[in-house]
């Protein structure tokens, strides 16, 4: 006998989770930690245009333009260049997912914190990983690259151009024809960099690429750019079975991002209104000016912090225009400092991470928020508050 369910109305509905809230309402900061960095007043007013299907006509127009401001972005011609609809880590895995197979050996060159993630990250999808390393602070020479690609012979090699937890950015000179010698894909992870410093990702040899909507484009977080290059994609076409990650499968998101445009999943269609506009931004300042103005005011900043006999944790020739990690003061607790200075001043700086925790601040000059009077504004409260704290 079929037993029948009593009407919803039966049941009571448990109130236990019910808030009662106000509209939403969040004071303003000046971001100036790793990440995210402020948005554009036009990137947020793209947010929040009326969303329109995900399929529409004018939606798949705009799709092939953020497509293309992101190879100007990254200076690629490679097809495969779309923006995974999820924040910057999974843009990573996106490259991982497609190219590692069982048992290929992963080189991960480890200066910070991020090289030990993207281990991480490969060994879950069954690589051979092995590493190289160095201290904090520290960026790899080419025959320390070269040295352990002969040695080791791996298929990949995974290199973070700009280290967000250290503020080193690794030269690029030489790396990618020293891959190819070896017959290994060379993975860069541009998270900090896209925008902000010179990308010549072709000329270089760059078989793949990630980033983040949230750093040097001034868009919120919430997509990952990925560029994959034919040798990469020639990687991913000869694999013995399926991307073991349906979401992040480029073989089936090519097709939606590619002149099938067939359904794949539901993109968010407004985070993707706001990257067209942070790039069209970025396009219409040019890469070059962009470069510059991201260098001329980490250099400023530079001489403001050592103006107040502060250290800064990287040499100069190394060091990352748009994060720059500066060693807390003897005696200060550097994050209680850093609270404060959200608290009561509005601004954030970040901590340090890895070998770094509790030894630097990380401060960063990203997107429209590399701007003087912005280095200003941070270099007058650091000499009020630090004569105070010391």
């Amino acid at each position: 006998m079929t037993q029948t369910l009593p009407p919803p109305t039966a049941f009571a509905v448990d109130q236990a989770h019910r808030l009662s809230l106000e509209p939403l309402a969040l004071p303003e900061r000046l971001l100036l930690g790793p990440g995210p960095s402020n948005a554009h007043p036009d990137v947020l007013a793209a947010l929040s245009r009326p969303p329109v299907g995900h399929l529409d006509h004018t939606f798949l127009h705009l799709m092939g333009e953020v497509q293309e401001l992101l190879r100007y972005a990254w200076q690629t011609n490679n097809r495969l260049t779309i923006p995974v609809s999820a924040t910057g880590s999974a843009a990573w895995e996106t490259c991982i997912a497609n190219t590692v197979e069982r048992g290929d050996t992963f080189l991960v060159a480890i200066n910070g914190y991020f090289g030990h993630r993207m281990a991480d990250m490969a060994s879950r999808y069954g690589a051979n990983v092995v590493t190289i390393h160095k201290p904090m602070g520290q960026a790899f020479s080419l025959a320390e690259i070269e040295v352990a690609l002969a040695e080791h012979q791996p298929r990949l090699l995974g290199l973070i151009h700009a280290e967000t937890s250290a503020g080193v950015l690794q030269p690029m000179d030489g790396v990618g024809e020293a891959c190819r010698r070896h017959g290994a894909l060379l993975l860069l992870d541009t998270v900090t960099s896209l925008g902000g410093v010179p990308l010549f990702l072709d000329r270089w040899g760059v078989d793949m690429s990630y980033s983040c909507s949230q750093k040097c484009l001034s868009c919120p977080p919430g997509l990952g750019p990925v560029t994959i290059g034919p040798r990469a994609e020639a990687r991913l076409k000869s694999r013995s079975g399926k991307v073991p990650n349906w979401y992040l499968d480029v073989t089936l998101l090519s097709r939606y991002w590619g002149s099938d445009r067939v359904y794949h999943h539901t993109a968010p269609v407004n985070m993707n209104y706001g990257l067209r506009e942070a790039l069209r931004l970025l396009a219409e300042e040019g890469l070059e000016t962009a470069w510059q103005r991201h260098r001329r005011n980490a250099e400023l900043l530079w001489e403001g912090l050592q103006s107040l006999g502060l250290k800064l944790a990287v040499e100069e020739r190394l060091r990352l225009p748009t994060l720059t990690t500066v060693c807390i003061p003897e005696g200060v607790d550097g994050k209680a400092f850093a609270r404060a200075l959200l608290d009561e001043e509005g601004v954030e700086i970040g901590c340090g991470l890895g070998d770094f925790a509790g030894k630097v601040w990380r401060i960063g000059l990203m997107g429209q928020n590399s701007a003087a009077e912005n280095v200003e504004r941070l270099i007058g409260l650091l000499r009020k508050r630090l004569a105070a704290a010391v």
